[in-house]
């Protein structure tokens, strides 16, 4: 039977269209179904020839809706060099992936260019540290193999656990700058897990062994915080529960036995009993709410279930993993939404809600009976070891198109990933037809009564003081503002999910202490300050100013920390680097750009291009460039290695319309860290780095006055826009199509004598159809769609079977 490229090889050659009933035809079920998952869903059932092949088309369609989300399409191999143990993607560049080996290499790959960047071989750093123990086990066999991998939660550290006693921890800088931190002798005998938790803000090390305990170190310090004893069986994996305020660690030894530690006494909490006598590990769902186990006992038969841990049983099992399973079993989480193991040379996937298989893949074949799987964390990339010692990168139809995008932006040779694209996107239309289609089937949703919506003040004095700077905290549950006084205002939320919410009014938050967070402003003319404010990815930290000197706060005291950087210049935008919180991007007034390392206190480089005062700053990871934005309505480019300007782009004033000097234009990268949201008086922009392309404008009517603020929600598939005249405008995050509009009557009240506005729009992190808005006169909303639709966008309503237009307010071009 003829390869399956080589069928659609032949197809392209003959210039037979795939659009033929001839050449469905004659495709075998596996070419098919892969075909089908480069369509979107309405295209297997609206084009004409898959509706005369409907009945064999049909027994496609699960496997094909499966691929249409799930990373299957093989687009490119890896030679490790010796079989990989085990994998992680990084957290926030979701193209770089770390490995470990069964000979004790680390290797980061970077997935988007196919470049080894960083490997290291087995080797203790100190051996004198070590205990006699290992230094007796090392000199008889220098040797070890990787049992685990994982990054941290912000991606600066990584560790490794090795099969001799080492933990060994690396901070990791980009490119080839991977650092030495801390060696652990941590357990006799194998360590055979390790994860990070951070609890109480703190930063820690978990790891299990052979040993038969737990152990917790300081990630800092490398000082032992915690010893939990009680398995009777080496512990095999260690879980720290991600949910709520009171943390704790889920562990399981290879007899199959269960245990809850809590950190306050030490002992074991719960103890459960799971089936016979397996190895397992453990996952939660991307969102925290879901434990899945998956174990293989030794005979060979192996299980994956959803674990209910408040009541310590088993709440879903999930079918079709092989009975005579060689080695342990791994598996993984995609999002909240999918399970994949390594089994019988293959990946298995179900969905989350339902126990059997969903769709299967041998990767195009050559994997191990039981491979290593790793999803990255945006669930479009799937990496799986082979029988080779290599890895098989998979995609999704998204996937795809991301490495694609980074193969013309770095001008990688042609590669498999072109082969997958020019063999399944010749035949089929693009997709945008298909957004404008659906575009039409959605009509402007107006918010004009608070009845509509749920909207809540946030309690403050009633001082008139306009906010000027606004964002949500990391985790969700408070809200920081900067008003234009120079004094920054927090409110948490104490709710049991620990989130904002409209439903529940937060307390305005002041330490014990009663001193407020207030950026220096001797010497300051408020009236032409431009005020700008950043926040550590680990809440703890902010950075400030309002027109004098930058403030370095504990967002936990308000105290401040240091000051500096006095004016002139003076500073107007600040971005923290999205690798090491010690080092910030600030533009200033005098058009230059600044990457200073607070630490040492320390301009590294300075930046200049624009024409204007620099007033918005934006990092990509994954293309490692920095966008600046300006009063002279420029975009530019930079390349993080070395600080050069590579693109800059002047944004397109629409005819009529004067753009002020003054104006601020910010910028934003969408999630997938290649299409930047560009905010401007007269308009709302979409470029797509790294050549600045605009791809989308938005103009509001003249009679609405200009846009004050726009940010995208957390998904990244909408758009809040404020808007001069008190509205706030939804769009969708890459037609720029207007799906609804909230008047200021539906959230203010109604004193005609108060004409207040949005200033400053920011999004709940974790919530996508939350947002707050903060005001001329003071005041801070939280505002959120009724919960009986639970959406902005309302589905359309259908009158004698006709969709009704979309109705715009205002134009995009």
């Amino acid at each position: 039977m003829e390869d399956e490229r080589e069928i659609i090889e032949r197809a392209e050659r003959s210039s037979l269209s795939l659009s033929s009933p001839d050449i469905i035809s004659t495709l075998p079920d596996s070419v098919l179904s892969h075909i089908l998952s480069f369509l979107p869903i309405r295209d297997y059932v609206a084009t004409s020839i898959l509706s005369r092949n409907w009945k064999r088309v049909s027994t496609l369609v699960p496997s094909h809706i499966a691929s249409h989300h799930l990373p299957t399409a093989l687009v490119m191999t890896f030679n490790q060099g010796s079989t990989v143990n085990t994998m992680d993607f990084h957290p926030l560049q979701h193209f770089l992936l770390l490995a470990g080996t069964n000979t004790g290499d680390i290797t980061i790959w970077e997935v988007g260019t196919r470049q080894r960047l960083v490997s290291r071989n087995f080797n203790v750093w100190d051996i004198k540290a070590c205990s006699m123990t290992l230094q007796t086990v090392l000199a008889n066999d220098y040797t070890a193999s990787v049992n685990r991998v994982v990054w941290s939660p912000d991606g600066a550290l990584f560790g490794v656990a090795f099969s001799k006693h080492i933990v060994q921890i690396y901070s990791y800088h980009g490119g080839d700058d991977l650092r030495k931190g801390l060696e652990i002798d941590a357990h006799l005998g194998t360590v055979n897990d390790l994860a990070f938790s951070n609890r109480n803000r703190q930063l820690s090390i978990i790891s299990c062994g052979e040993d038969r305990t737990i152990k917790v170190w300081d990630a800092v310090t490398g000082n032992k915080l915690y010893t939990f004893e009680g398995h009777d069986a080496p512990v095999y994996s260690v879980c720290p529960h991600p949910k709520g305020n009171i943390p704790f660690i889920i562990s399981v030894d290879i007899d199959g036995k269960i245990k809850t530690w809590s950190y306050d006494n030490c002992c074991s909490r719960v103890d459960y009993v799971a089936w016979g006598q397996s190895c397992m590990r453990m996952a939660y769902s991307a969102d925290g709410t879901r434990l899945f186990i998956c174990g293989t006992g030794g005979g060979g038969e192996s299980y994956l279930v959803e674990w209910n841990k408040c009541k310590g049983a088993i709440k879903r099992v999930y079918h079709g993993l092989w009975k005579q399973s060689v080695g342990v079993v791994q598996f993984d989480t995609m999002k909240s939404q999918f399970l994949a193991t390594g089994d019988e040379s293959q990946i298995k996937f179900w969905d989350m809600d339902k126990g059997n298989i969903l769709t299967t893949t041998a990767a195009g074949g050559g994997l191990p009976v039981s491979p290593c799987i790793r999803f990255n964390k945006e669930g479009v990339l799937l990496a799986v070891s082979t029988s080779q010692k290599g890895i098989k990168i998979l995609a999704n139809a998204d996937g795809v198109r991301l490495l694609h995008s980074m193969e013309n932006t770095f001008r990688v040779a042609p590669t498999t990933i072109a082969r997958v694209l020019v063999s399944y996107s010749r035949s089929f239309p693009d997709t945008e037809p298909d957004e404008v289609e659906k575009s039409k089937a959605w009509k402007l949703t107006e918010f004009n009564e608070p009845s509509q919506l749920c909207s809540l003040r946030l309690p403050d004095c009633p001082l008139p003081v306009q906010i000027i700077g606004l964002t949500y905290t990391h985790m969700g549950g408070a809200i920081l503002a900067l008003a234009f006084n120079a004094v920054h205002k927090l409110w948490k939320w104490q709710t049991s999910d620990g989130k904002a919410t409209s439903s529940v009014p937060p307390k305005l938050w002041q330490p014990p202490s009663g001193i407020l967070m207030t950026n220096d402003i001797s010497d300051t003319h408020l009236e032409r300050a431009v005020p700008c404010f950043a926040l550590s990815k680990n809440d703890a930290y902010l950075l400030s100013t309002s027109g004098g000197k930058f403030s370095l706060f504990n967002m936990f005291t308000f105290k401040t920390i240091i000051t500096f950087m006095s004016p002139p210049p003076v500073a107007t935008s600040v971005a923290f680097h999205p690798n090491d919180n010690n080092i910030v991007a600030i533009g200033f007034d005098d058009y230059s750009i600044h990457i200073y390392n607070i630490r040492t206190d320390e301009v590294k480089n300075k930046l200049k291009g624009h024409q204007n005062r620099v007033t918005g700053l934006t990092f990509s990871n994954m293309l490692n460039v920095l966008v600046s934005s300006g009063g002279d309505a420029q975009l530019c480019l930079w390349s993080m290695d070395g600080w050069e300007k590579h693109a800059s782009k002047f944004l397109r004033i629409p005819p009529g319309r004067v753009s002020s000097p003054l104006a601020r234009t910010r910028v934003q990268f969408h999630q997938d860290q290649i299409h930047v949201l560009a905010v401007h008086e007269t308009q709302i922009a979409i470029y797509e780095a790294p050549m600045l392309d605009c791809l989308k404008q938005w103009f509001p009517p003249e009679s609405s006055g200009s846009v004050t603020d726009a940010t995208y929600s957390c998904d990244g598939q909408l758009i809040y826009a404020s808007i001069e005249d008190g509205s706030v405008c939804v769009l969708t995050a890459f037609t720029l199509q207007l799906r609804s509009q909230i008047s200021p009557a539906a959230y203010l009240s109604s004193n005609p004598s108060s004409r207040a506005y949005p200033l400053v729009i920011a999004a709940h992190p974790s919530k996508p159809n939350q947002f707050a808005i903060g005001l001329t006169d003071g005041g801070v909303h939280v505002i959120e769609p009724p919960e009986s639709e639970g959406s902005w966008c309302v589905a359309p309503v259908l009158e004698n079977g006709v969709v009704p237009s979309a109705n715009s307010a205002a134009g995009s071009g």
